[in-house]
């Protein structure tokens, strides 16, 4: 992209179970902080309602300028980032992302503690499987907008589905690694520069 058109907005969205405290999140967190101030970043604390997440995201990034945001999105997030960017036309960075949520989801109905915080419970309601399915969307309209990081070692998603959900897409098919993406490290500066962000502070 050309410097006039770089991303001065990012979107990061966590995973089921997860929160803005997860290790990826901060780290990109402190790489927009440290090498990109003057980009606008967001990392809400999803709620547990797919509907109430995909709302409260539409409205937040509502004023953001569609063809200079993008969105990040691991695991649970990185379907609902597919969501975001087939809805707003924004680039869109995936981390192992659930591609069949309700199908994954539909034996995880009950109640839940978080992974960062375990006081922190929810409950997963049997009717937002539905919701989740009603979030599903077709074949992705602009393979170039998209870039997967996916572990072939991921222990909950299978690696074949995540690539296969992503045709023409820019792939990063790592070896080994796992569901947490534990090495994010070593893919955080391709992350970055696909995104492109605005160095302007």
């Amino acid at each position: 992209m050309a410097a006039s058109s770089s991303v001065t907005h990012l979107l990061y969205l966590h995973g089921f179970r997860s929160s803005p405290l997860s290790t990826k999140a901060r780290q990109v967190a402190a790489r927009v902080s440290e090498q990109h101030p003057g980009v606008t970043w967001w990392c809400p604390q999803l709620p547990p309602s797919p509907r109430a997440a995909m709302a409260l995201l539409l409205e937040g990034t509502a004023a953001w300028p569609r063809d200079r945001m993008a969105v990040m999105g691991s695991s649970l997030g990185g379907f609902y980032a597919t969501a975001v960017a087939e809805a707003t036309g924004c680039k869109a960075v995936l981390l192992n992302p659930a591609v069949h949520a309700a199908r994954d989801l539909a034996g995880q109905v009950g109640e839940h503690a978080g992974w960062q915080d375990p006081s922190q419970r929810f409950v997963f309601e049997p009717h937002y499987v539905d919701e989740l399915r009603a979030l599903e969307s077709g074949a992705i309209t602009d393979p170039g907008r998209y870039f997967a990081v996916i572990a072939k070692g991921d222990e909950v998603l299978d690696w074949r589905e995540m690539t296969a959900r992503y045709p023409g897409a820019r792939i990063r098919l790592l070896e080994g690694s796992d569901h947490a993406l534990s090495g994010f490290d070593d893919q955080i500066d391709e992350v970055f520069d696909f995104l492109d962000l605005s160095s302007r502070a």
